[in-house]
């Protein structure tokens, strides 16, 4: 696993899901900027994110 992105209403509720499944949170910041508008296609986008890492660390 790479790189997945996911949607979700409920941030903390998702992240716990993925945790139970073993992974682990390796950060959470908050995401905007010319960057992510242009990525998602809309203006003054500000996203919270939960970065999450396989067991073994490899992603």
């Amino acid at each position: 696993m790479e790189n997945v992105g996911i949607v979700v209403d409920d941030l903390a509720a998702a992240t716990a899901f993925f945790v139970e499944l073993g992974l682990k949170v390796v950060g959470d910041p908050p995401v905007e900027g010319d960057w992510v508008d242009r990525v998602v296609g809309l203006e003054g986008v500000r996203v919270d994110i939960a970065m999450l890492e396989t067991p073994d660390g490899s992603s």
